[in-house]
């Protein structure tokens, strides 16, 4: 595996990402932020965070699968949410867990949560973005 995930001595423990990723692998993969957009297009979810960051994450897995790299080798999550608030974490854990089930994984790297005042597309709701090392 080329990526180690960490939570170092003297950092807070976090359960829902681990605060550092030691990278030793050779092939850097960088994902494009995703949207809940289907194959076709269209926006999946709309007006439902929840399903939004469900599709979002498991546009991301595509991503990673179409570089040879799973959720196993990405060392950084960069999520962004439309008028973030923290009364909306439940829906986004949820989307999360739900993707998660789907793709067999549970893989919990850095990650960072960033509110933004929208996205390309109105009805956006969540973009995620994601840094993979694979050996």
């Amino acid at each position: 595996m080329a990526i180690t995930l960490l939570n170092p001595e003297g950092l807070p423990r976090i359960d829902v990402y681990h605060q550092v990723a030691v990278a030793s692998g050779t092939r850097t993969v960088y994902i494009a932020g995703q949207v809940a957009w289907d194959a076709d297009g269209a926006t999946v979810g709309a007006d439902d965070l929840a399903a939004q960051v469900e599709q979002s994450y498991l546009n991301v897995g595509t991503a990673l699968a179409g570089a040879g790299a799973s959720f196993d080798d990405v060392a950084k999550l960069t999520v962004h949410v439309v008028d973030w608030t923290p009364d909306k974490m439940p829906l986004l854990m949820e989307g999360i867990a739900r993707a998660e089930a789907k793709l067999g994984t549970a893989a919990a790297p850095p990650a960072t949560l960033l509110g933004v005042a929208a996205l390309d597309v109105p009805e956006h709701l969540v973009e995620i973005e994601a840094i993979a090392v694979l050996d």
